[in-house]
């Protein structure tokens, strides 16, 4: 498997939440909803993102913007528009003179919600992941709060698709529409690791080294194998001491503390299913039993198994990776591709 194939095939939309918002000038909501990732993109009319954490942003038609959660922020029409709805964890919609309830009675129709569409209206389409993987966290937690993806560096069909396809009521529609949501997100995700100067995090360099890439597929196909530094070397065509000063330059990180941490990761993933013992992930991702994978989490994830299984992971708000993803843009960073 290419090394980031396995990142960026974390996150996938399960019953997104998806909505087409009209709006009419002036206006600004408040996102407070605390999901892991949310995609926000103009059909019409320019707005202003303005993350609690990092520095505001203008969005015109087609620019297609990630923000990082759990953190709010305001979107508006223009600096200085005071809120008007606070859109909360339940994806409730509430005015913020009265405290009222206005979800249902700004329904448009199928996922469209607002004012009745007319000359001069603001359009804006948001999908909002309720959970991604922890795989896909990892990647996620290397992002800036704020990526966004101007119109003019792509000619991708994406948002034009979306914008079709997110009014409609057919046989299958909310598995169309995660899949556009996943495919916008893949491509503003590459379009970030690959654009020069972008922040983009170092590791990412590390899979076109001819030593170290091959290493990197190797753990990610195969993170149970018994894997030594020696053995990985060997498998590489390496010495020992080449591809461990090689990996740990490019990656930030020796091969077998990255290699510790994917297995976290993947077995983390393995827990959020019940039927899962401790002991079946364990040995699904390489570790002899419960209690060594046990002693890896603590010491990675800083709780135990029992205890991320039981909501403590997702409680504190953690969303940014740990370790070898760490080294993307700081926390309150906005970054816009080819600016």
């Amino acid at each position: 498997m290419d090394t980031m194939a396995g990142l960026l095939g974390g996150p996938k939309a399960r019953d997104a939440f998806m909505m087409k918002t009209v709006l009419h000038p002036p206006w600004s909501l408040r996102i407070e909803d605390r999901a892991p990732i949310s995609v926000v993109t103009m059909v019409r009319g320019d707005a202003w993102v303005y993350p609690d954490h990092a520095r505001p942003c203008l969005l015109r038609p087609g620019d297609v913007a990630l923000l990082r959660g759990p953190d709010a922020y305001t979107i508006a029409d223009r600096p200085g528009t005071p809120v008007q709805i606070v859109v909360g964890p339940d994806q409730r919609c509430r005015t913020v003179a009265d405290g009222k309830d206005v979800t249902e009675s700004t329904a448009l129709g199928v996922r469209t919600w607002g004012e009745a569409e007319r000359a001069g209206a603001s359009v804006m389409l948001s999908g909002t992941y309720q959970g991604p993987s922890e795989v896909g966290r990892r990647l996620l937690g290397a992002l800036p709060a704020l990526l966004v993806r101007p119109a003019g560096a792509t000619d991708s069909p994406l948002v034009r698709l979306l914008a079709d396809e997110i009014g409609k009521d057919e046989i299958g529609q909310g598995l169309v529409l995660d899949r556009l949501l996943d495919l916008l997100l893949v491509d503003v995700l590459r379009a970030w690791l690959a654009a020069p100067g972008s922040g983009a995090p170092g590791w990412y360099s590390a899979q076109a080294d001819p030593v170290v890439g091959p290493a990197l597929r190797l753990l990610h196909d195969r993170p149970a194998a018994p894997w030594t530094v020696a053995s990985l070397a060997a498998a590489v065509g390496a010495s020992r001491a080449g591809l461990a000063r090689r990996f740990t330059e490019l990656v930030g990180h020796p091969p077998m503390a990255y290699l510790a941490e994917w297995r976290v990761s993947l077995a983390a993933d393995l827990l959020r299913d019940p039927d899962t013992t401790l002991e079946t992930a364990a040995r699904r991702v390489g570790y002899s039993g419960a209690f060594a994978l046990s002693a890896a989490f603590k010491r990675i994830r800083g709780m135990s198994p029992r205890h991320f299984r039981e909501g403590g992971g997702e409680a504190s708000g953690q969303v940014r990776g740990g370790g070898f993803l760490r080294e993307g843009p700081s926390s309150g960073e906005t970054v816009v591709l080819g600016a």
